[in-house]
C-alpha cells in the first residue's frame, strides 16, 4: 500500500492536527454533522479536494468567498458524488499528481438513495477516491423526511407514526463491492474516526466511511447532545465501530459496554412515540446484528471471554 497522504501535514505522533474547518460554519448549534466534518478534515489535512452535493454539507461548507474549508470544494450535483470524485481523482493522475486525496462527501438521501447507482459504479471500477457518508438517517436538509437510512419505528416528517421500513444495510453493499477499505465511524469516538480516515489514506482505490452523524432537530435532542447520542449508538450497538478489507476480513474496533437500547432511544423526541413491544423488537433485531457481526469479525470466543 503506498500511503497518500502527505507527511509534512498529516496528524503523527510528533505533528498535531491542524484544523481545516474555519470558525462560523453555516450549521445549527453543536450540529452533529459539522463536527462530523471538521474531524474528517482535521484527519486528511489541507492537501486535498473535496467533493460535496446539495445536502447539509453544502450548507455548512457555505458559498464562495465565505467556504468555511480552506482546501478546494467542487459543489456537484445530488446524485453524482462518487462520480464526481472520481473524474477529479483520474484527472489529478493524468497531471502526475499522485499525493492529493479526493474526498467525497454527501449525507445518506445522496448516498443511500440518491447516489447509490453512481456510488455502485464507481466501486466496481475501484475508483481511488474516500468516500465519506454523514448518516442522519433522514432528508433533515429538506424538512426531515424518510431515507433508507431511517430506522424502523423512527419518527420522521412523513413517517409520524414511524417509518414501517429497515435501514438499509449499506456497509453490506459496499462490502460486496470488494473494494479495498470501509469503516464505520462516530463522533463519540473521535480517535477511532480520525484513526480510521488516516488508515483509508494509505489504500488506493475506493474507500468507504460510513459516519453516524446526529442532527440534533431531526433526532429532537438538545443542541448539546450529539456527542453523547453518538456515544451511546456504540455502546448500546445500534451503530458497531468496525472494518472491512477488501470486502471480506471484518474487524470490530471497539467492544460496547452492551447497553440495552432503550438508553439510546429515550434520550430522542423521534422514539417518544415507541411503545414497551417496538422497543422489545429493536432490541432483539440489534442483538441479532451484533451476534452476526461478531461471527463475521472471527472474535466470538475473544469477545464472550
Amino acid at each position: 500500500m503506498q500511503p497518500l497522504s502527505d507527511p509534512s501535514t498529516s496528524c503523527t505522533a510528533d505533528t498535531p492536527c491542524v484544523d481545516v474547518m474555519r470558525s462560523g460554519h453555516a450549521a445549527c448549534p453543536g450540529c452533529g454533522q459539522a463536527i462530523s466534518m471538521r474531524l474528517v478534515l482535521r484527519a486528511v489535512g489541507p492537501r486535498a479536494i473535496v467533493v460535496t452535493v446539495p445536502s447539509c454539507v453544502s450548507v455548512i461548507a457555505g458559498p464562495f468567498p465565505n467556504a468555511v474549508a480552506d482546501m478546494p470544494y467542487y459543489h456537484a450535483a445530488f446524485e453524482v458524488a462518487a462520480a464526481s470524485a472520481a473524474g477529479i481523482s483520474n484527472a489529478l493522475k493524468i497531471q502526475g499528481k499522485q499525493d492529493i486525496p479526493v474526498l467525497a462527501f454527501a449525507g445518506d438521501g445522496g448516498t443511500f438513495d440518491i447516489g447509490l447507482q453512481s456510488l455502485s459504479g464507481a466501486a466496481d471500477r475501484n475508483e481511488d477516491f474516500i468516500y465519506v457518508c454523514f448518516d442522519n438517517e433522514g432528508y433533515m436538509n429538506t424538512g426531515i423526511q424518510v431515507s433508507s437510512a431511517t430506522p424502523t419505528y423512527t419518527w420522521t416528517g412523513t413517517t409520524p407514526t414511524g417509518n414501517t421500513r429497515r435501514k438499509k444495510q449499506i456497509m453490506e453493499i459496499m462490502a460486496a463491492h470488494r473494494i479495498p477499505y470501509a469503516a464505520t465511524a462516530s463522533i463519540g469516538f473521535p480517535e477511532d474516526l480520525m484513526q480510521k480516515v488516516q488508515k483509508a489514506l494509505d489504500f488506493r482505490g475506493t474507500r468507504f466511511i460510513h459516519l453516524l452523524s446526529p442532527c440534533n432537530t431531526g433526532w429532537k435532542i438538545p443542541e448539546n447532545m450529539a456527542p453523547k447520542v453518538s456515544t451511546l449508538a456504540v455502546e448500546t450497538n445500534v451503530f458497531p465501530l468496525y472494518e472491512i478489507i477488501d470486502g471480506l476480513q471484518y474487524q470490530i474496533t471497539y467492544h460496547s459496554k452492551g447497553l440495552p437500547v432503550e438508553e439510546y432511544l429515550s434520550v430522542q423526541g423521534r422514539y417518544t412515540h415507541l411503545t414497551p413491544e417496538q422497543i422489545k423488537s429493536i432490541q432483539s433485531e440489534t442483538d441479532r446484528s451484533w451476534q452476526a457481526l461478531k461471527q463475521k469479525s472471527g472474535r466470538q470466543s475473544q469477545l464472550e471471554s
